[in-house]
């Protein structure tokens, strides 16, 4: 059975204002994934199960890097 993760990613170069566009890929990623991500000042975070963290975190970090991200930082954990 599969259990929830909680993950929370932050996409840097870090730029004030506006999303760019490595923050915005990795979010419709998620999205494309039927996730919906949690955006806050600092980071992002979406909650999944364990069966599906896997593709989920890959997608943000190709996603990111695909659009000029230059560090993804991610931490996960389940509510065990």
């Amino acid at each position: 059975m599969a259990g929830n993760v909680k993950v929370e990613f932050t996409i840097e170069p870090f730029v004030d204002g506006a999303l760019p566009t490595y923050v915005n890929a990795a979010l419709e990623a998620l999205t494309a994934l039927g996730i919906t991500p949690d955006i806050g000042p600092f980071g992002t975070a979406f909650t999944t199960t364990s069966d599906k963290v896997g593709a989920a975190v890959a997608a943000v970090m190709n996603a990111a890097y695909a659009n000029g991200a230059t560090y993804v930082t991610v931490d996960s954990g389940t509510d065990a």
